[in-house]
């Protein structure tokens, strides 16, 4: 879910746009956009003057990979569009879309660094960032003021010593932090505020083996070992609100798309009851990855300096602000921070903190396949049935088995 939308630009919703459905048309740019930004871009491109005339076609986050590919396949990709971020290496491996002119890149100045490192593969940038998000730690604020702390500690030790004394205080049955077993981003967050690089610099095999990795998978797995997360998948947690609220956990990791449900779904009484903060480290605030969305231009464009001139209108900062007012999203330049008064919320200012200690991840396309393997170990070591040790060289094993065909083409490169 995204944070609830205003009602800056409202009224322009009900105005109508030339192109608004799917149908493509010879004298328009069509535009695949998914989730809430697909819905809001018509109202979003009625403000832009002199915006051209453009054909959404909006489709679902769960089905879009897979129909750019296929669309790739067909031939039929759109002239432009939005993809995530993890998509950029895979969609530029399969030449699927077009390097940023070199008079655009000036836009990313200003913007967060890791973000605009997602967009860049093999010293091209290849996207321009739209939205970011990134994941940090919502928390059960009166629950660690009552075990004596304003906020999480941001180095690990003192943070685990901290959730021992908020279980303590959320009184017996509970925990402190809620880590679903099934999702790997809590482990890749924590092996990157460890150091871990996770490939090897050529991307061609699993650096899982290494010391930094296995401090994170040591720290990851204390977590389960001494109580202070449920091992537990998200399918077996019925309601997350009720159990945030009734103190089930204290802790709960997630993205700015929360925002919008702490808002909605937590009784009045809790509303002054939670707060945002960055991820600890082990020595110091913790790392998370660079997420969100960016705009790409399909190789196949008919009007390729068309549509990188409607991305440009798109990443304006008077556009971005209304992206942010129609959606929610966090903009990518941080002056426009400023001009939404994102900056001066403590809520959303934790997001800025914790993007300046966003780091990207491994840009090979296999890497979403490479990370699943990763969980699935990992989860086999909390459970007690590998070692640290056997966890870490499997995963190393998988991933290079998975990374097989890369070494090969880049030696035939070679």
């Amino acid at each position: 879910m995204r944070i609830a939308r205003r009602s800056v630009l409202a009224g322009l919703a009900a105005l109508p746009l030339a192109g608004g459905c799917s149908t493509r048309s010879s004298d328009s740019i069509e535009f695949w956009a998914m989730g809430a930004e697909a819905e809001n871009l018509p109202a979003l491109l009625a403000a832009i003057p002199g915006a051209p005339k453009v054909s959404i076609q909006p489709l679902p986050w769960s089905a879009a990979h897979e129909k750019l590919l296929t669309s790739f396949a067909g031939n039929s990709l759109p002239d432009m569009g939005q993809v995530g971020n993890s998509w950029i290496a895979e969609l530029t491996a399969i030449g699927a879309i077009l390097p940023v002119p070199t008079a655009l890149r000036a836009i990313t100045d200003g913007q967060f660094p890791a973000v605009v490192d997602t967009n860049r593969i093999d010293g091209r940038l290849m996207a321009l960032p739209w939205y970011v998000d990134t994941r940090l730690q919502y928390y059960r604020r009166d629950l660690f003021e009552r075990a004596g702390f304003a906020a999480p500690p941001e180095q690990w030790d003192a943070w685990k010593a901290a959730l021992h004394k908020v279980k303590a205080a959320a009184g017996a049955g509970n925990y402190a932090v809620l880590l679903p077993i099934n999702e790997f981003e809590h482990l890749v967050g924590m092996a990157l505020s460890a150091g871990a690089s996770l490939l090897n610099d050529s991307g061609t095999r699993g650096a899982f083996s290494a010391p930094e990795f296995r401090e994170a998978l040591a720290f990851y797995k204390s977590l389960y070992d001494e109580r202070l997360a449920p091992v537990a998948s998200s399918t077996q947690i019925s309601n997350v609100w009720n159990e945030f609220a009734r103190g089930y956990f204290a802790v709960y990791p997630s993205g700015p798309w929360t925002i919008g449900d702490m808002k909605s779904r937590l009784p009045a009484e809790m509303q002054d009851k939670w707060a945002t903060a960055p991820f600890p480290g082990p020595r110091g605030t913790g790392a998370s990855t660079p997420g969100g969305s960016s705009l790409v231009v399909y190789r196949g464009a008919r009007d390729p300096a068309a549509a990188w001139a409607l991305v440009a209108k798109l990443l304006a900062p008077s556009t971005q602000q209304a992206l942010q007012q129609l959606t929610g999203d966090l903009p990518p330049t941080r002056a426009v921070w400023g001009a939404t008064g994102l900056s001066a919320d403590p809520i959303t200012a934790a997001f800025a903190t914790q993007l300046d200690h966003a780091r990207s991840l491994p840009k090979v396309p296999e890497w979403e396949r490479i990370v699943s393997e990763m969980q699935g170990v990992a989860e086999l070591v909390v459970r007690g049935r590998k070692t640290i040790d056997e966890g870490v060289r499997e995963i190393d094993r998988r991933a290079n088995r998975l990374l097989e065909k890369r070494r090969w083409m880049l030696e035939r490169r070679a």
